[in-house]
């Protein structure tokens, strides 16, 4: 019988929702979507042009600004053909098989921005407290290894939680809540005994983003008292400046990630629009965001946008 469930599960179809009370308006919806994907997609490839043929930017603050950008892409370019789907009056509808392959990019990918977020927070203890073992320390061997390694503990801490999912049977609604798939959305709608789900996710989120977030304040922590000992205010100021780009990624990600997680478990009864408010902000705010940050508070990133452009407008004049 489990064995026939799960091939049903397997086949099954679901479909997606867009905004409810508000089909009529899809069209025009979609506009300001395509402006923030596109403003994403070109934002982040941006950086990761600039620190790819800048050999000023091989450092190791650079290169995990990359991984930034590559995480924040793989986050959420999952989305956005299903979403487009939707908005689009194309299809709403999603096979199981394609719907926990877009929950693992989507899950994957967010935990492993926690995660680059934490070496970040790192390099920044290392650049500050111990500015002479700087290029010592995090040689590319070790950036190379840590981000791999953030990679494979997201990914292998999502493979038990979604392979449950095809052993659950969905005998009532397939409707889901958003236009993409979230863990959260598809155990609310199996009707069988979610507690692992329910306990494992929660572990999950505890456990990864709790150690996360741990370890950035604590090296924030020795940041900040290292700081406190230098003499010049100047000096003070220059030291937190290099952190600030930081420190608003860290809120970009986590602030909507809690609040997402808190509608989804602790108001599961409120609007619909609130959740797909906060769905849409937690998978688009920081792909949108952390370009235009670094690219204003970074000196050097800004250098490098600005050469990029002033270069491209030469080439096409002498065209």
């Amino acid at each position: 019988m489990r064995t026939l469930n799960s091939s049903n599960t397997l086949s099954s179809t679901f479909y997606l929702s867009g905004i409810p009370g508000y089909e009529e308006f899809h069209h025009w919806i979609s506009i300001p979507f395509c402006l923030l994907y596109l403003v994403g997609i070109m934002g982040n490839c941006t950086i990761l042009h600039i620190v790819r043929t800048d050999p000023r930017l091989h450092q190791p603050m650079y290169y995990f600004l990359a991984m930034l950008s590559l995480t924040d892409m793989g986050m959420s370019m999952p989305t956005m053909i299903s979403l487009f789907r939707v908005l689009w009056s194309i299809s709403r509808e999603i096979q199981f098989s394609t719907c926990v392959v877009q929950m693992f990019f989507i899950h994957t990918f967010s935990f492993t921005e926690s995660s680059v977020l934490l070496a970040m927070a790192f390099d920044r203890y290392v650049a500050i407290c111990h500015p002479l073992r700087y290029a010592t320390i995090l040689t590319p061997r070790l950036i190379m290894k840590i981000g791999i390694a953030a990679l494979l503990r997201s990914a292998c801490a999502m493979i038990p939680l979604l392979a449950r999912l095809a052993f659950f049977p969905f005998c009532h609604s397939h409707i889901l809540s958003h236009s993409y798939c979230l863990h959260q959305d598809m155990i609310r709608l199996a009707c069988a005994d979610t507690l692992f789900n329910v306990i494992y996710g929660l572990l999950l989120i505890s456990v990864l983003w709790g150690m996360d977030s741990l370890g950035i304040f604590v090296s924030y922590v020795y940041i900040l008292n290292s700081v406190l000992k230098i003499a010049s205010r100047e000096g003070r100021l220059k030291a937190l400046n290099t952190c600030a780009s930081h420190i608003c990624a860290v809120l970009i990600l986590y602030v909507p990630m809690m609040g997402l997680s808190i509608v989804h478990r602790f108001a599961k009864h409120s609007s619909p629009l609130i959740h797909i408010f906060m769905a849409h902000i937690y998978l688009l705010v920081p792909p949108v965001l952390n370009p235009i940050i670094y690219s204003v508070k970074t000196k050097q990133i800004r250098q490098g946008v600005l050469y990029l452009l002033l270069r491209t407008k030469i080439s096409s004049t002498m065209m």
